[in-house]
């Protein structure tokens, strides 16, 4: 009996959600009956891979999708139903630019060299009407939002609906507060191993969407879904250990930040390869009105748009607020979770490999000060320059994978020129009596 025929048969599960995300991002599912899923665990359950965002073409034979039966989760609102992620095969061969492949790929390469990276994300999200065209919660009104203990407690039933589910899933969730903007929240669980995390980052993001609709409201993890509010982060909290995940090799309890060189010289790589990053931590249209933003309605975005990092000072894109680890502040709701742990493990290792210094550190407050900073770089304006800055990149697209970043370039180009072929009211409003 396969491993998810057993699971199966112990846990009451009816139903297997076969899943795999796409390039943007997308969930794309089979949902197989728990009788048949022991074929599609030896051979795969079949898509066509260009009905999603691949870059594939009607002609490709199918992408046959390959459960990893160590990575199911059963839905807690859900039980007679499981979802298990998946890694990519075409022909035999692996689909080299599947997102999950290229994360375990990179785990991989770091296991080569005694690493083994742990991430923590912190996924923020709006509560709106089922519409998406206002937050659900009338009352939630007040100008200094976050942490409003009364507004957290008018949807309790919600976050607390998911939070009990991380518990029983045994994720260790430690936090949950209403966030900067209104509408918004956040929940926290513990850091783990990066495919972990990107699988429970992917689920979670299911699960809070699913869980919002029971309740007849919308949950959006969109970069900036109401103008004027502070937009959705996804802070990722990043340590490597070594391969037995009991020492912290970034931490050095001799060195005034508390990382140690490896540790310096990963930081080094994420700072090098910033901007070019930014396609994968910011994917979208949107992403660009959140770390490019005016001041909001709360007094500050939480959001960088410069290539720097401090101590303890969240208005760098980089802090460090304790001994071996680091937090990266510029990823948003729309990044895949897949891609966003791919990029963090292939920027640090090509630092490593480079040696690289992150250079000076700075402790002024960015949101006031930033502009007596010259020497910065400043983080892409649009989609379009980060994508460029990307393809310019020829280091950390060989880190991720050739094969990935020619197809991620080529469908993020494609949606660059979609965006610029919509006619928006803004034209028409600026535009009509020219």
């Amino acid at each position: 009996m396969s491993k998810l025929a057993k699971f199966a048969e112990k846990n009451g599960v009816k139903y297997f959600m076969v899943s795999y995300t796409d390039l943007f991002g997308a969930q794309r599912a089979k949902l197989v009956p728990a009788q048949a899923i022991a074929g599609m665990e030896a051979d795969g359950a079949g898509f066509a891979g260009f009905a999603s965002w691949l870059d594939m073409s009607p002609a490709n034979a199918d992408l046959l999708a390959v459960p990893d039966p160590d990575a199911v989760i059963q839905l807690p609102w859900k039980p007679d139903v499981a979802w298990v992620p998946t890694v990519g095969v075409m022909d035999g061969q692996p689909v080299d630019q599947m997102p999950r492949g290229v994360l375990k790929a990179l785990v991989a390469r770091a296991a080569e060299q005694g690493l083994r990276v742990k991430t923590g994300i912190e996924a923020e999200f709006f509560l709106l009407t089922p519409e998406g065209d206002a937050i659900s919660d009338p009352a939630d009104t007040a100008e200094k939002p976050c942490y409003d203990q009364q507004a957290v407690m008018r949807r309790y039933d919600v976050i607390a609906e998911i939070c009990d589910y991380m518990l029983q899933l045994g994720w260790g969730p430690y936090q949950n507060d209403h966030e900067d903007a209104n509408g918004q929240f956040e929940m926290n669980w513990d850091f783990d191993d990066a495919l972990v995390t990107a699988d429970r980052h992917s689920f979670f993001k299911f699960m809070v969407k699913s869980v919002a609709e029971k309740h007849g409201l919308r949950a959006t993890f969109m970069p900036k879904p109401i103008e004027g509010l502070t937009g959705n982060g996804c802070h990722a909290h990043i340590s490597v250990w070594d391969l037995k995940g009991k020492t912290n090799v970034f931490a050095d309890a001799s060195d005034p930040n508390g990382l140690s060189k490896k540790g310096m010289q990963f930081l080094g790589g994420i700072m090098a390869h910033a901007k070019a990053m930014t396609v994968i931590t910011n994917p979208v249209v949107n992403s660009y009105k959140r770390i490019n933003a005016p001041v909001t309605a709360s007094g500050a975005t939480w959001a960088p748009n410069t290539v720097t990092w401090s101590g303890n000072n969240r208005t760098h894109m980089v802090r460090v607020p304790g001994p071996g680890r680091f937090e990266l502040r510029l990823p948003d709701g729309a990044t895949n979770p897949y891609l966003l742990q791919a990029a963090i493990i292939a920027a640090g290792l090509a630092g490593i490999e480079a040696k690289a210094d992150p250079g000076a550190r700075l402790d002024i407050n960015m949101y006031t000060d930033g502009h007596s900073v010259t020497d910065a770089p400043r983080l892409p304006l649009n989609l379009l320059d980060a994508v460029r800055e990307f393809d310019g990149d020829a280091v950390l697209k060989a880190m991720m994978g050739e094969a990935f970043s020619a197809a991620y370039i080529k469908l993020k180009l494609q949606e660059w020129q979609s965006f610029l072929g919509h006619f928006s009211e803004w034209e028409r409003r600026t535009t009509l009596d020219v």
